[in-house]
C-alpha cells in the first residue's frame, strides 16, 4: 500500500522516500513508492507528472491500493527525491474546484444536476441535466459562479463513515462502502470526492464558460478556470487588438466595421462573377475555335478544378464535342461530354488510372487526381489522344 500523501495536503510539491516495487510491462517502466503525492487518474481527473529522482513521471495508475508511476527510466538509488509539476498539479486543482462550484450552482439556480465531468488539456465541460440553456442563462450563470468564488468559501476535505455521510447533504450517494472522502465547499455543498482541491473558491480565480451544446439530450458546458482562463482572455484580447488595426477601427466599432466589410465582400464578390462568366464566355468561344476534331483541350496554370467544371459545362452545353482540361494547381484532369458518347467519362477515367493515382466521376463528366506533374501531364496527353482519334473515327463512319 502507497502512503498517499495529496490525501494529507493537496499542497506538498516535494518529499523523500523509498522505492518499494519495480514493474516491467509492454507499455513501460513503473514503480511503487513507499508515499506519493502524484495523484492517479480517475474521478475525471487526469494523473499528474513530475520527477521521482533523474526519471520523469509520464502517468499514474492506481491497483489496489498501490500506486504505480509510470517514468522513462529507472531512478538511480533507492531513496528518491519527488517533485511534482507544480503548474500540472494546480491547474488540476483549480478547475477540479470550480467544476463542484459551477455544478452546484447549476444545481441551484437551474435545477439541473452534473452528469458528467471532463478535465482535458484544452478545455473542460460537465454535462447538466438540462436539455438547452441560451446565452442568457449562460452568462446569468457564469456571474453566480463567479459571485461565489469573490465569497471566498472555504473547501475542505476529511473521511466519514458510510452512516455519518448519509446524515450529511451529498450530491450524491457515495459509491463506495468503507470510508467516504468528502469535500465540502463552505455553505454550498458536500460531495464524496477523491481529488484534489484548492482550499478556498477564491484560489479558483476566475471562471469563464465558453460556450454550451446540446448532448444526447442534456446541455454540456465549456469552462476554463483559472491561468487558463485568464490566457483565454488574452489570447482574445490579443486577437482583438489586431483585427482592430487591420480594420481602422477601435474594438466599440468593430462589429459595424466587419459588417460593412462582409457587405463591401459581397459586391466584390457579384462583380467577379460577372466578370468570370463573361471571360468563361470568351475563353469557351476561342476554345471551341481551335478544337482537335471533336475534342477541345487545354491547360491552364491559374484555373482550380472547379473553375475548369465551370468552363467545360459552358462548352458541353454549346457544342457536341469532348472537353480534356488540366488544372496544374490542384494536378487534376477533367474530362467531359454530354454523356452519350463512349466510353463515359467515368469509365475511362477508372480504366486508365495508374497505381497512386485517385479519379472517377459520371457518363458524363469525370476527374483524375495525381501527385506529380508529370503523371497529370502523361494522363492529359493520352486522354486528348484516345478522345480525338474516337471522335475522328465516329466523324468517318457518319460520313
Amino acid at each position: 500500500m502507497t502512503q498517499k500523501l495529496y490525501y494529507s495536503s493537496a499542497y506538498i510539491r516535494e518529499w523523500n522516500t523509498e522505492i518499494t516495487n519495480t514493474v516491467e510491462r509492454e507499455d513501460g517502466i513503473y514503480i511503487a513508492l513507499e508515499e506519493s503525492a502524484f495523484y492517479p487518474e480517475g474521478g475525471g481527473q487526469p494523473s499528474d507528472y513530475g520527477w521521482i529522482g533523474n526519471a520523469k513521471v509520464l502517468g499514474v495508475q492506481s491497483e489496489k491500493g498501490q500506486l504505480l508511476h509510470q517514468v522513462d527510466q529507472l531512478p538511480a538509488g533507492g531513496d528518491v527525491n519527488c517533485r511534482l509539476d507544480w503548474h500540472r498539479r494546480f491547474d488540476h486543482m483549480q478547475h477540479h474546484s470550480a467544476q463542484h462550484l459551477l455544478s452546484a450552482v447549476c444545481l441551484q439556480e437551474l435545477s439541473a444536476s452534473t452528469l458528467s465531468f471532463h478535465l482535458g488539456q484544452d478545455y473542460c465541460t460537465i454535462d447538466i441535466e438540462r436539455s438547452q440553456l441560451s446565452q442568457q442563462e449562460l452568462r446569468d450563470l457564469e456571474l453566480a459562479v463567479q459571485q461565489e468564488i469573490y465569497e471566498n468559501h472555504s473547501i475542505k476535505s476529511y473521511w466519514v463513515s458510510l452512516e455519518q455521510a448519509e446524515a450529511l447533504p451529498v450530491v450524491k450517494p457515495p459509491a463506495v462502502t468503507g470510508d467516504i472522502r468528502i469535500v465540502e465547499i463552505e455553505g454550498i455543498e458536500y460531495n464524496p470526492c477523491g481529488g484534489t482541491h484548492v482550499s478556498a473558491t477564491g484560489e479558483i480565480g476566475m471562471i469563464k464558460l465558453l460556450k454550451c451544446e446540446k448532448q444526447k439530450g442534456h446541455t454540456r458546458i465549456y469552462f476554463k478556470s483559472g491561468y487558463r482562463a485568464l490566457q483565454e482572455f488574452n489570447q482574445s484580447a490579443d486577437i482583438l487588438a489586431k483585427l482592430s488595426v487591420r480594420f481602422h477601427a477601435p474594438k466599440e466599432e468593430m462589429m459595424n466595421r466587419v459588417a460593412k466589410w462582409e457587405q463591401e465582400q459581397r459586391q466584390l464578390l457579384v462583380q467577379v462573377q460577372a466578370l468570370k462568366a463573361e471571360n468563361d464566355a470568351y475563353l469557351g468561344e476561342r476554345l471551341l475555335a481551335q478544337r482537335d476534331g471533336g475534342v477541345v483541350h487545354s491547360s491552364f496554370a491559374d484555373r482550380s478544378l472547379k473553375d475548369l467544371q465551370s468552363l467545360a459545362l459552358r462548352m458541353i452545353q454549346q457544342e457536341d464535342v469532348v472537353t480534356v482540361l488540366k488544372s496544374d494547381p490542384d494536378l487534376k484532369v477533367l474530362i467531359a461530354h454530354r454523356g452519350d458518347q463512349h466510353p463515359g467519362c467515368g469509365a475511362y477515367v477508372k480504366q486508365q488510372l495508374h497505381s497512386g493515382a485517385k479519379g472517377g466521376g459520371s457518363d458524363s463528366m469525370a476527374q483524375a487526381s495525381f501527385t506529380t506533374a508529370e503523371d497529370a501531364n502523361v494522363f492529359y496527353e493520352a486522354a486528348v489522344k484516345a478522345f480525338a482519334s474516337l471522335t475522328r473515327q465516329d466523324a468517318a463512319e457518319q460520313a
